[in-house]
C-alpha cells in the first residue's frame, strides 16, 4: 500500500471540507480549525498536538480518554479538552510507537518511546491502567546549555566551570536526583564541554540526548521484542556493544536496572569521561541503589561491587527540586575511594539555604578541594584555574 504524503492528505482534507461548506455554513475560521484537527488527528497527536507545540507546558499527562493533567511553569494543571473515545486515545498511541519500531498492546502494555522533537513518552494500557490508558509526555523543547542553567541559578559559573575541566580532564560523572529533577537536561548541558575531535556513544532506552558538537558520534537505542516475543536488545547489551567500536568515551542514559554493572564495566576499562544518570535522593542513596542494581545481575560479593563502583565513577552531581519548583544542582561529591568496607566520599559543592524574609534562597557553595587531581594534571589544567 502506497503512503499518503502530507500535501496529498492535506488535498483530502480540503476537499471534503469544501464539500462540508456546500451542504452547510462553514465560517473560514472553522474550516482552518476543521483543517489542523484533521491533520493532526491523522499524521500528528489528535488534540494533544496543541500542548506539544506550547512552549511553556514540560509535561502532558493523560489518565484515560477524559481526564488530561499538564505541567505549566512548575504547576500542575487540568486541561478542559479530552478525546472523543477511547480508541481516538488508543489510536494516537499506536502513532506514536510504531514511529520508533515500539509496540504496546493488551500482552505488552508498557512501553516507552519519543517523540520526533526528543520529548519522551511512557504508555501504561489496560489492564494495567485500570482507567483506561495513561500516557505521559516530558518536553525537551531545546537542548539547555550550561549558560542557561547559570541564568537560571541551577547552578554558579564556578561550579560550572569546575565541571567543565572535569569533563575535558576525563573524569567519570554521574548525575543523580529524584523523577523531573533535570537530570537528561543536566547531561546534555554536560556532554557539550566533550572535545570535538572525540568518539562518543551513546546508550539509551529511549533516544533523548542532543549532542551536537561532537561530529564522531554513535547513538545507540535499545529495542523491544518482536511479535514472537524475540529480537530484544537490552541496555546491557548496547553497553557490552559499545565496548567493540573503539569510542573514546561512552554515555549512558537513566541506568535502572542490572545494566549497572555493564555500565560501571565501561567506565572501569580505560573509557575515561564517560557519563550517566540514575534515580536517587542524594550522592549517598544512589550509591546504594547501584549495589543494589548490580546484584540484579551478578552475583558478587558487596565489597567487590563497592569497590567497583569506588574505582570507577569520579564525581557525582545530584540535582534537586526545591519547593519553589525550581531545579538545582545541589552538591557535586568526590568518590575518594574504597576503604575498610565504604566508599568514601569528598563533598566539594553543597547548596545551602539562606533565611532571608519571606522567601528562602540559597547557593551552591564550594565546602572542599578535590582530592584526586592526576587526570587534571594530565590533561594540563592547573589547579589554579578550579
Amino acid at each position: 500500500m502506497r503512503q499518503v504524503e502530507d500535501e496529498e492528505l492535506y488535498q483530502v482534507i480540503d476537499e471534503v471540507i469544501m464539500a462540508a461548506g456546500e451542504r452547510l455554513y462553514l465560517p473560514l475560521k472553522e474550516k482552518i480549525h476543521l483543517r489542523i484537527s484533521l491533520f493532526d488527528s491523522f499524521r500528528r497527536l489528535d488534540i494533544l498536538q496543541e500542548l506539544v507545540d506550547n512552549p511553556d507546558i514540560t509535561e502532558i499527562m493523560v489518565n484515560g480518554k477524559g481526564c488530561i493533567f499538564v505541567e505549566k511553569n512548575g504547576k500542575m494543571l487540568p486541561w478542559e479538552k479530552s478525546f472523543d473515545s477511547v480508541e481516538q486515545l488508543e489510536d494516537m498511541i499506536q502513532q506514536i510507537v510504531s514511529r520508533v519500531n515500539r509496540r504496546v498492546n493488551v500482552s505488552s502494555p508498557i512501553a516507552a518511546a519519543r517523540l520526533e522533537d526528543g520529548s519522551r513518552v511512557h504508555v501504561v494500557l489496560p489492564p494495567v491502567a485500570i482507567d483506561g490508558p495513561a500516557v505521559t509526555i516530558r518536553k525537551f523543547p531545546e537542548p539547555i546549555t550550561m549558560r542557561r542553567l547559570i541564568e537560571l541559578e541551577a547552578i554558579t559559573e564556578e561550579a560550572a566551570v569546575f565541571l567543565k575541566h572535569l569533563v575535558v580532564a576525563g573524569y567519570n560523572i554521574f548525575i543523580s536526583g529524584g523523577t523531573g529533577s533535570g537530570k537528561t537536561t543536566f547531561l546534555n548541558a554536560l556532554s557539550a564541554f566533550i572535545p570535538q575531535e572525540e568518539r562518543v556513544i551513546t546508550i539509551e532506552d529511549a533516544a533523548e540526548l542532543q549532542i551536537q558538537q561532537v561530529p564522531n558520534l554513535v547513538r545507540l537505542e535499545t529495542r523491544s521484542a518482536n511479535l514472537e516475543g524475540e529480537g530484544e536488545i537490552h541496555m546491557g547489551d548496547l553497553i557490552r556493544s559499545s565496548l567493540r567500536m573503539h569510542p573514546n568515551r561512552i554515555i549512558v542514559g537513566e541506568v535502572r536496572g542490572k545494566e549497572a554493572f555493564d555500565m560501571l564495566s565501561a567506565f572501569n576499562t580505560g573509557h575515561d569521561g564517560s557519563l550517566s544518570t540514575g534515580h536517587g535522593n542524594s550522592s549517598a542513596d544512589m550509591l546504594s541503589r547501584l549495589e543494589t542494581m548490580v546484584l540484579m545481575g551478578v552475583n558478587m560479593p558487596l565489597d567487590a561491587i563497592r569497590s567497583q563502583i569506588a574505582s570507577s565513577v569520579d564525581i557525582m552531581v545530584h540535582l534537586g527540586r526545591l519547593r519553589d519548583k525550581s531545579r538545582k544542582v545541589l552538591a557535586i561529591t568526590e568518590i575518594g575511594g574504597f576503604e575498610n568496607g565504604k566508599i568514601s566520599l569528598n563533598r566539594i559543592y553543597c547548596y545551602e539555604e539562606e533565611e532571608g524574609g519571606k522567601e528562602r534562597k540559597g547557593r551552591l557553595r564550594q565546602v572542599g578541594q578535590l582530592l584526586h587531581t592526576e587526570k587534571l594534571r594530565t590533561a594540563g589544567i592547573e589547579l589554579s584555574a578550579l
